[in-house]
């Protein structure tokens, strides 16, 4: 061993050379346990370096890998039309153009006719994609059913007999029908002024027969592109059939079922558009199953007189103010959770509200709730109903007065 070499392990020894034996060895072995807790952390260090080498390798085959996706040419979505010897005749969606393609023999075996599938800029099928259902036809589905009850529904007792008859029999005693040898009623078009029960009557029918509840507004299909409407009735009914038993509540239908006019604007050709769908669907092109129909209006005098046709609406029901033991009946139903005096006299309360909607009385009964609690009082009296009528019919009247200036 050279001198220099000698000198530089002298130099590195953690003892005096003086020092005896026995210490030279325990300060050598501390020395050893200290440079083995430093290879420990070093080890540490490098799994840890590893580890985030991993992890920045994966992100950077994610963001490789997205990148190129990214400057891939767009897919174009088609509709297969028809599966023949010669290829497979798919609509391209947007320009509606046909075109005569072909396939792998794999995904021939899976392809079948009305299916949306992807194809690449030289018009080959690439992908199958998913059925497409419209998400603004998901968000209207209720999981479980409306929490209304038939005891809550007051003053209509003949209106609600004969939705029942039409709705709840044919989905819980279907058998019935099919002794007599009758098809059940189609449809439900129940008519009448605002705030009169009628989404009501259909929430307390799907709650009793255990269906799925779908309510949509029929302004809500009027859409301003070309054919948007139509597929919105479509995927409407498809996503009842798929939940059946299902009541299908179409609110405001007159929005789209008016009288139709020599009109040839765009806009009222769409609303025709879209009607002529909603009766497709209900004329059962297409079987509707468990799926059981009821509409409303408030404006019974400007429907096409085409949706009125037996087949569609087979039952219509008018549903009125209701009259004074209606009013009662409701008064009751309302109040029964609130506080209120010993001597509230309904009869009366029933009299003083002549014209009153069911409506009118649930907002009577909430406005006399809040000047009790205006007053620092707990119960409710029979002049806190009468402030609250008044209330109520001064809103309506600045209401129709709006109306009117609108």
């Amino acid at each position: 061993m050279s001198d220099s070499l000698k000198d530089t392990d002298e130099a590195d020894l953690p003892y005096d050379e003086e020092m005896p034996r026995q210490e030279k060895i325990e300060v050598l072995q501390e020395r050893l346990e200290v440079l083995e807790a430093q290879n420990e952390e070093m080890r540490d260090r490098l799994l840890d370096a590893n580890a985030e080498n991993n992890k920045y390798q994966q992100k950077l085959e994610r963001l490789t890998h997205e990148n190129r996706k990214l400057k891939q040419s767009p897919l174009f979505v088609a509709t297969v039309q028809e599966i023949s010897d010669q290829g497979i005749i798919v609509k391209q969606h947007g320009n509606n153009q046909e075109m005569l393609t072909e396939v792998t023999e794999e995904m021939r075996e899976r392809i079948e006719p009305n299916d949306r599938v992807a194809l690449n800029n030289s018009r080959s099928i690439v992908k199958i994609l998913d059925d497409e259902t419209d998400v603004r036809a998901q968000v209207m589905q209720v999981d479980k059913s409306p929490d209304v009850r038939y005891e809550d529904i007051g003053g209509l007792e003949q209106q609600l007999k004969e939705v029942r008859e039409t709705v709840e029999m044919p989905l819980k005693r279907p058998e019935d029908f099919d002794t007599v040898g009758v098809e059940p009623p189609s449809g439900i078009l129940l008519h009448g002024p605002p705030g009169t029960g009628k989404t009501m009557l259909a929430k307390a029918v799907a709650n009793h027969t255990d269906a799925t509840f779908i309510k949509m507004a029929g302004s809500e299909l009027v859409h301003k592109f070309i054919g948007e409407g139509a597929k919105l009735v479509r995927d409407l009914f498809e996503v009842a059939r798929e939940n059946e038993p299902a009541v299908l509540f179409i609110d405001e239908i007159d929005a789209i079922a008016t009288k139709r006019t020599e009109s040839k604007t765009s806009g009222d050709a769409e609303v025709q558009r879209t009607m002529m769908q909603l009766l497709s669907e209900m004329d059962g092109f297409e079987e509707r199953g468990e799926v059981r129909i009821i509409a409303a209006t408030n404006r019974f005098d400007m429907l096409d007189r085409a949706i009125l046709r037996p087949g569609r609406f087979d039952r219509l029901i008018e549903v009125p103010k209701p009259d004074k033991e209606g009013r009662k009946r409701i008064f009751e139903i309302h109040t029964r959770d609130m506080n209120v005096a010993d001597e509230l006299d309904f009869d009366q309360l029933a009299t003083d509200t002549s014209g009153a909607s069911g409506a009118d009385i649930r907002a009577i009964c909430t406005e006399a709730g809040m000047f009790t609690i205006r007053d620092d009082r707990t119960v409710v009296t029979m002049e806190d109903f009468k402030s609250a009528w008044d209330k109520v019919q001064a809103e309506n009247e600045d209401e129709d007065i709006s109306k009117t200036f609108a």
